[in-house]
């Protein structure tokens, strides 16, 4: 695999939202019913948030939202 580059795909805002909600959730109201379903519920949605991170940081920009950003545009003295 030499000369193969990991390249990460940004996950939706829907997916970050999700984890969150999911976890809280987990934690309010799966926890009243079961522990040990609602730790195991916790620990996927912490997971689901932790890939939502790590996708940000490894994606490469989408050109079409360079404009956006400016990121490339220098200032104007």
């Amino acid at each position: 695999m030499k000369g193969k580059k990991d390249i990460g795909v940004p996950l939706s805002s829907g997916f970050m939202a999700t984890s969150i909600i999911g976890f809280f959730v987990s934690i309010w109201f799966i926890m009243d019913y079961s522990e040990p379903w609602g730790f195991t519920f916790m620990v996927f949605f912490l997971i689901l948030f932790i890939a939502s991170f790590v996708s940000m940081n490894r994606a490469m920009p989408i050109p079409e939202h360079m404009e956006e950003l400016a990121i490339h545009k220098k200032k104007k003295k």
